[in-house]
């Protein structure tokens, strides 16, 4: 079994209270616009991460991380990107990919909104842990913690704060 736990939008914001929530997961996934690469370098001191960059993020950002990433944890089919769009409003270049070779679980943020979804088309799930950072529209700020066992993702936990 593993403990994930999923955070977007930092936009350069990393406190001890997400570092909290990052030492009791197995590994760490984030979905992008990370801002400051101090944020990503403090997760990595306590355990491994596995991100993606977005469309706030600069060269060196974009040097360290990919734009989609794309792997297995235990049983499970991840797909990450960043502009993602939701079930089926998939964006332009990301329904292609889905609809070719569906993952089990897509994850993106950008929206700052926390969704978690079935596509009941493409038989898979779809997650936005919204946006754990200070910058944006969002009323709280939001991460995601659950755990893979197998095919299985269960035990989902919604992370809130207050801005």
């Amino acid at each position: 079994m593993q403990k994930i736990l999923l955070l977007s939008d930092t936009h350069s914001y990393i406190d001890d209270t997400i570092i909290k929530y990052v030492k009791q997961a197995d590994e760490v996934w984030h979905a992008g616009d990370i801002g400051d690469l101090k944020v990503t370098d403090e997760i990595k001191k306590y355990k491994p991460l596995k991100a993606v960059y977005g469309n706030i993020d600069d060269t060196k950002a974009r040097a360290e991380f990919p734009l989609n990433l794309r792997f297995q944890c235990e049983e499970v089919d991840v797909y990450i990107t960043h502009i993602g769009g939701y079930p089926p409003k998939y964006n332009s270049w990301v329904k292609e990919a889905l609809q070719n070779n569906p993952p089990d679980l897509f994850i993106c943020g950008h929206s700052h909104i926390l969704k978690v979804m079935p596509d009941k088309k493409l038989n898979l799930l779809h997650m936005n842990p919204g946006a754990v950072g200070k910058h944006g529209f969002h009323q709280k700020r939001t991460m995601l913690r659950f755990n893979i066992e197998g095919k299985n993702i269960k035990d989902l936990e919604v992370i809130e704060f207050d801005r």
